[in-house]
């Protein structure tokens, strides 16, 4: 496995493949792999004769007081566990690669980031959009794999991609798991053990709605109530949002239907915040 620091040995590397015929995917990091990363790559090398996975904690996505100092750094278990997937190359740019002096320019959807993470963390997507839109005219992938926890970042990109011709194929992965259905984050770390139950009630949630809405139960107001006062019950939850959505265009649903996602981000221990997803009727094809 390679691993290039600079922009031009990876846009290099990525004209030589090119040329040679061969199709390129890129499955984008923060790094502190855990097996939902893994699973990614996997995926991406089920699409792609080579692999790229970046990896990057992008300062630009996280506003004030957000955990950017903090957040989970590995690089060598990250080399290790990448090269282990046989990951063709590893790209790991610092800020002043990506962001040089002078740098002025935002991309941003503007519509899909009025809702939800968008609505209570300004300026985060536009930070995503950019950083991503970056990445891909730098490795210039085919195709590129993202994980479906991020529901709202896989929609905002794809509305990037399509809006802008870059003809890049976006496949979203399924959302990985604990054994405990806690939905796999490198900000899991942060959780001490007595938070768990606290954490599972995003997925509690989730079943919860289902569970309702397969009785009948469809009014919006009605499910949202339900849940909040779900998640409520647990020590130490503070409900950021809890959103019932149509899955393309992210507006509220109601009535809901099979269309309909419920979001979620709750924040636990006054430190810790957690976002999960899922269909209301399971089986439904995002």
């Amino acid at each position: 496995m390679d691993t290039f620091h600079t922009v031009p040995d990876m846009t290099a590397w990525s004209g030589q493949q090119a040329a040679a015929g061969s199709r390129i995917a890129l499955v984008p990091t923060m790094g502190y792999f855990h097996e939902g990363h893994l699973r990614l790559m996997r995926m991406a090398a089920r699409h792609a004769d080579r692999v790229v996975v970046s990896l990057f904690v992008n300062p630009t996505q996280f506003g004030p007081g957000e955990d950017l100092d903090r957040y989970p750094r590995d690089i060598e278990r990250d080399t290790r566990l990448a090269a282990g997937e046989g990951v063709d190359v590893l790209f790991v740019p610092d800020a002043a690669a990506m962001y040089p002096d002078g740098f002025q320019t935002v991309v941003s959807v503007n519509g899909l980031s009025r809702f939800l993470c968008g609505a209570s963390r300004p300026g985060h997507f536009a930070g995503v959009t950019t950083v991503v839109c970056k990445l891909f005219h730098i490795v210039r992938p085919h195709c590129a794999v993202f994980g479906e926890k991020d529901f709202q970042q896989l929609a905002v990109i794809r509305r990037m991609v399509d809006d802008l011709n870059m003809g890049i194929e976006i496949i979203g992965h399924p959302i990985v798991r604990e054994p405990d259905g806690l939905a796999m984050s490198s900000r899991n770390t942060y959780l001490d053990e007595s938070l768990r139950p606290s954490a599972l009630s995003l997925y509690g949630a989730i079943r919860l709605a289902r569970e309702l809405a397969a009785a009948g139960i469809v009014s919006e107001p009605e499910l949202r109530r339900r849940v909040q006062e779900y998640i409520g019950s647990f020590p130490e939850t503070e409900i950021d949002y809890v959103a019932f959505v149509n899955d393309r265009s992210l507006e509220t649903a109601d009535p809901v239907d099979r269309a309909t996602v419920l979001a979620l981000a709750v924040r636990v221990g006054g430190r810790v915040r957690l976002i999960d997803n899922g269909y209301l009727f399971p089986g439904t094809a995002g």
